[in-house]
């Protein structure tokens, strides 16, 4: 029987929300754990290796995983050639140059011969080139934030979330160069048959996603009030109207995006709205 299979990071946050989407999606496995480098889906045809965020990429190139879930960021920066199948939208982050705190930063030209360290040459170098800024980046692995005040680099160029690790390190961001966020990639060749279960894969994750961003709301409303508290609510389409037990009153349903539902919340009440609950959506489906 035909599979796919998943390269997903071992440890870590992405590790982690990338395992929740799947669990999301309604696809049971065993996440990583205790050394578990390999788990099949007892429900879906797919199974999941657990690598280094590092080596997804090339996992997948390879032909030995035929999608992945990896960092952006690291995506672009191993210059391998894949498909990006899926923006996922967790995971977020970004990568930026970052100078000691104590300095004074005009613009990127102050980066014109001196000297950036990064775990990231490859997208460091080629907004660099895009500046016509010429500086000499200094490559290395694991904490780069150390550099400026070892005296082996003047800046670094590193990945940001909260900015915390680099306060603490006595840095300040002065460059952002790359917005990252987690993305599926997957192998150009695939396989009419593994297409067929990432199209069924992809079903799933937009379901999940799309009910992320939506929400579902119950209200009391006077039946003088109706067509004016139903006027308030940015639904998908006409919402369910039942009377209740109480004469004059009837129960309105609707499914609403959450930002628009609160732009409206004060207006709603005001019409008259009463006994209002919002609901999370677990799957959504157009």
């Amino acid at each position: 029987m035909t599979s796919i299979r998943i390269a997903l990071q071992k440890s870590g946050r992405l590790s982690e929300d990338s395992i929740q989407l799947f669990k999301e999606c309604g696809i049971k496995f065993e996440a990583g754990s205790s050394g578990k480098l390999r788990s099949v889906s007892s429900n879906f045809a797919a199974e999941f290796l657990f690598l280094r965020d590092d080596d997804i990429s090339g996992y997948v190139a390879d032909g030995v995983a035929d999608l992945g879930i990896v960092g952006e960021n690291v995506y672009v920066e191993s210059n391998h050639q894949l498909d990006v199948v899926h923006r996922l939208g967790f995971s977020k982050c970004r990568l930026s140059i970052a100078i000691p705190r104590g300095e004074t930063y005009g613009n990127i030209n102050n980066f014109e011969g001196k000297s950036i360290a990064t775990s990231y040459p490859n997208l460091l170098g080629k907004y660099l080139a895009a500046k016509d800024i010429q500086a000499n980046i200094h490559v290395i692995s694991g904490s780069v934030e150390i550099a400026p005040s070892i005296g082996l680099a003047d800046a670094v160029c590193d990945i940001v979330s909260s900015g915390s690790t680099l306060l603490s390190n006595g840095l300040k961001e002065v460059e952002v160069i790359f917005r990252s966020e987690a993305v599926l990639v997957g192998n150009p060749t695939l396989s009419d048959e593994k297409r067929a279960i990432l199209a069924k894969l992809l079903f799933r994750i937009n379901a999940v996603q799309t009910a992320q961003n939506y929400k579902y709301i119950l209200l009391n409303a006077p039946n003088d009030k109706l067509n004016e508290i139903i006027g308030l609510i940015p639904g998908m389409k006409s919402p369910t109207v039942l009377p209740l037990a109480a004469g004059g009153w009837s129960s309105v349903h609707s499914v609403i995006e959450e930002n628009d539902f609160w732009n409206n919340i004060e207006a709603i009440r005001a019409a008259g709205a009463q006994g209002i609950l919002i609901i999370p959506i677990e799957k959504m489906v157009h």
